[in-house]
């Protein structure tokens, strides 16, 4: 028996919804959440992604009507990712820097819609080469150094088009540090810089990678993706990003990473984001569909629990059940 126990009961403290309410530690608010976007070629594209149930392909004319969406929940802020037919891509992705690509004409879209949306947009090469890496590859090597230019030439484009902040998502060495240097030649000094800081290679990607249709041609991404053993490297690439120019870092995936998510808010004071990525959101799709879980009470705890960890910000498909759920 407690020794202090009947003195100390700390049941009180959890009698009724309301005192619950009254001591709890963490809260999920929807400024905290950033909803992803998949933008489409083509017209009139509103398309299901069937391993993400709820989730669309939009083409940029249908993106004004999910936008009112987004901004009526009071959702703050939207991250862009570029899905091309294959015949638009190439071996370097350059339709990724075309000032009237999808992502560009996606961004003018959503600030002419809805010019206090913040729009955050995804800067790698995948989704646009015809091989599905992210970077430069020559004789079955994805090589780092010539790939940062094309990554730099990317987030200028999406800067001048109208980006609020480039998020890099490459895990190339030094690529903060040169799309900084570009955004500042181009007079960009205020366009802020969210690095993919540890990214891990990670099987929780295989839904986004069906909906951006990014699957590597051949081999994967664990030469420059993060191992997913390593915690201390994962600090390391943080602590290079941030003295290389990132405003925000991020960690990706979030629900198997939480112990990094904590480590990285005990070590940095920058503003961390957390990403609850494809994989975590089609499995509790699944669960649901099954009727085997309560799927709004574990979407609010799995935010909880990424909150609790210490993210700022939640990148999550669920952002808009969410707002609904919380405005009830």
């Amino acid at each position: 028996m407690n020794p202090i126990f009947p003195t100390l009961r700390l049941r009180r403290l959890r009698a009724s919804a309301a005192m619950r309410n009254l001591v709890r530690e963490t809260e999920i608010n929807v400024r905290d959440l950033i909803y992803p976007l998949f933008i489409a070629e083509g017209k009139n594209v509103q398309q299901e992604i069937a391993a993400m149930p709820g989730q669309f392909r939009w083409s940029v004319d249908q993106l004004p009507g999910i936008i009112a969406k987004i901004s009526a929940a009071n959702i703050p802020a939207v991250l862009l990712f570029g899905v091309l037919e294959t015949a638009s891509k190439d071996e370097t992705g350059s339709a990724s820097w075309n000032e009237c690509g999808i992502v560009q004409e996606a961004i003018r879209t959503i600030k002419r819609t809805a010019p206090e949306m913040i729009v955050i947009t995804d800067v790698c090469l995948c989704e646009y080469t015809s091989h599905g890496h992210c970077g430069v590859v020559r004789d079955g090597r994805v090589l780092n150094d010539p790939t940062l230019e094309l990554l730099a030439r990317q987030a200028v484009s999406h800067a001048r088009a109208g980006a609020d902040m480039v998020a890099p998502s490459d895990m190339m060495d030094g690529r903060v540090a040169a799309i900084r240097a570009a955004l500042d030649q181009e007079n960009f000094f205020d366009t802020p810089i969210l690095a993919y800081a540890s990214k891990f290679a990670s099987g929780f990607y295989g839904p986004f990678r069906e909906a951006a249709g990014s699957t590597p041609q051949f081999g994967d991404r664990r030469a420059y993706q993060m191992d997913a053993a390593n915690a201390r490297e994962a600090l390391r690439e943080i602590e290079s990003d941030i003295a290389e120019g990132a405003d925000m870092v991020m960690v990706k995936p979030a629900l198997a990473y939480l112990d990094i998510i904590t480590r990285t808010r005990q070590r940095f004071d920058v503003p961390l984001v957390a990403y609850n990525v494809s994989g975590e959101y089609a499995m509790v799709k699944a669960a649901s569909a099954n009727g085997w879980i309560d799927e709004q009470r574990i979407v609010m705890e799995i935010l909880t629990a990424i909150k609790r960890a210490g993210a700022d910000l939640v990148i999550t498909y669920h952002a808009l059940e969410v707002a609904k759920a919380m405005s009830q």
